[in-house]
């Protein structure tokens, strides 16, 4: 028997995670990104991460595309930030938003916690997302507390 949408995701809920920001550029050279707690690590040798992204999602086709992708791990000070990259609007996203290129052109948010930029080396569809594997060629981190999302909602980590 298979479990209903709404147990599954009461279940899920109770799984804390950090808070990313994807970002990438697309066909016409546009920025795109999005906010994206499905991330996690694969491997260290060699450096891979995934990424989980909706296949109805506003940036999926882009990075269908693109070669490459940055991930922006957000600090507990940039909630405003993960809204932002998660609204409706996805034209507006960057205006006013301080950020630097990467060394591969992806936008890397300014004081996010960790950014990590990535060669695109997979992709497998699962359901009604794909994920994205990303061989990680360039990361920096910083100081500072993480972004959580826990039970449908923000949380801190305290220590």
């Amino acid at each position: 028997m298979t479990i209903d949408s709404d147990s599954f995701r009461s279940v899920l809920g109770r799984f804390a995670s950090g808070i990313t920001v994807v970002t990438t550029v697309d066909a016409s050279g546009r920025d795109v990104g999005m906010t994206v707690s499905a991330f996690s690590s694969v491997s260290l040798h060699p450096p891979l991460v995934q990424v989980c992204i909706d296949k109805a999602a506003s940036m999926y086709a882009a990075l269908m595309t693109a070669e490459r992708f940055g991930i922006n791990i957000l600090s507990s000070e940039q909630e405003s930030l993960s809204r932002r990259f998660a609204a409706v609007d996805s034209q507006h996203r960057f205006e006013g938003v301080g950020y630097a290129r990467g060394e591969s052109g992806v936008v890397l948010l300014t004081d996010a916690l960790a950014h990590i930029e990535c060669r695109r080396q997979a992709h497998f569809d699962a359901g009604d997302h794909t994920l994205f594997i990303g061989e990680v060629e360039r990361a920096t981190a910083g100081d500072g507390r993480p972004m959580l999302y826990y039970r449908g909602g923000y949380a801190q980590l305290e220590r």
